[in-house]
């Protein structure tokens, strides 16, 4: 019993802890509670749970992790589908302790339902208005992907939509994400479509691939790194990649458990979070895929404290610092540093003891 009741208050200082999350693909993040509504609405596909998310020590290949989509890809069609789906996710990183999240999904069109790229991304808009009217205590912003699979031509007018919703949507569209299986495609070719974006004041978020590649896309520089698995020199990537990471100070968005289920990192114990925590690097805990990955932002910085031996107020100082990531401009820093100061426990509650193993 006495476990059970530390247990208990262990996650409930994880998800009281007021956090920012910086990595969330809107489809990925769809919970089984969602995905459950979404097959009811489509019976004829024939969709069943077990192909929409990887479950506890499941592992899977990044190739199966793709397939994955494509499955809730089939389930969200419809503007109607992506505003439930979009409000849906909004509402449980808030119910998570999230007080900043930025989506982000590469806009679809679907001729056979008549949605858009412009649709997509104006449904995702209203969901975080609509959201924000119903109190919500979460500031929600949203990044356009490029998926580099769907080549150059592509990628270019994805940055010109997103330019155009940079413009329109109040601030709500901050910045870019570059994504999508990274064994397609070559960096080089979407340069002039990266710098473009960068040069119309949009953010940089990317997913680096390999090597030489990633030494290409780092001279941009991007504004944050999703993930950086092979930067550093004993996973494959140099010394000189590191270097440019940090002279330019650029921050790493790591989700532990997609790296462990898809297979990009061993265990958690050998996650890269620890090499750039040590070098005190800016490093923002993410969750990626909630939904798939069956987690959620607090389970994150638990495993993340249990693994690394990270006492509570280094979680909370963690937490903190992520906010000086975040795209959004400085007048929404100023008011997160604020909300973390008046939600801060007091000093005697938030004793240093380290997580024991979850």
């Amino acid at each position: 019993l006495f476990a059970s009741v530390m247990e208990n208050e262990a996650d409930v200082f994880y998800r009281e802890l007021p956090k920012v999350e910086l990595h969330a693909h809107l489809n990925g993040s769809v919970s089984s509670q969602t995905i459950e509504k979404l097959i009811v609405r489509k019976p004829h596909l024939n969709i069943e749970h077990s192909m929409t998310a990887i479950g506890k020590g499941q592992r899977r290949t990044l190739d199966e992790c793709f397939q994955v989509f494509k499955v809730i890809h089939q389930l969200v069609d419809t503007e109607e589908d992506i505003l439930m789906v979009a409000t849906d996710v909004i509402k449980e990183f808030a119910a998570d302790g999230v007080k900043y999240l930025e989506l982000r999904s590469t806009p679809r069109e679907e001729k056979n339902t008549g949605l858009s790229k412009k649709g997509y991304v104006e449904t995702i808009i209203k969901a975080i208005q609509q959201c924000k009217n119903e109190g919500e205590d979460i500031d929600v912003r949203f990044l356009v992907a490029i998926d580099r699979r769907n080549g150059t031509e592509v990628a270019m007018e994805t940055v010109k939509l997103a330019e155009e919703f940079m413009l329109s949507s109040g601030g709500l569209v901050v910045g870019l994400d570059l994504s999508g299986d990274p064994t397609v495609g070559h960096g080089k070719d979407l340069l002039p479509a990266l710098q473009r974006a960068k040069n119309c004041g949009l953010k940089l978020s990317l997913h680096l691939s390999e090597l030489e590649e990633s030494d290409l896309l780092l001279n941009l520089p991007p504004d944050r790194i999703g993930h950086g698995t092979f930067l550093h020199p004993e996973v494959g990537g140099s010394q000189s990649l590191v270097d440019k990471v940090v002279k330019n100070n650029i921050p790493l968005e790591l989700c532990l458990t997609s790296n462990v289920k898809g297979q990009t990192v061993p265990s958690y114990s050998k996650h890269h979070f620890e090499y750039w925590y040590q070098l005190g690097h800016p490093s923002v805990i993410c969750t990626d895929d909630k939904g798939v990955f069956c987690t959620d932002l607090s389970k994150e910085y638990q495993l993340a404290a249990s693994t690394f031996g990270l006492s509570r107020e280094a979680v909370w100082k963690l937490s903190q610092q992520a906010i000086d990531c975040i795209f959004a401009p400085d007048t929404v820093k100023q008011q997160l540093r604020q909300k973390w100061v008046d939600l801060q426990p007091q000093q005697q509650t938030c004793n240093d003891n380290v997580e024991t193993s979850v």
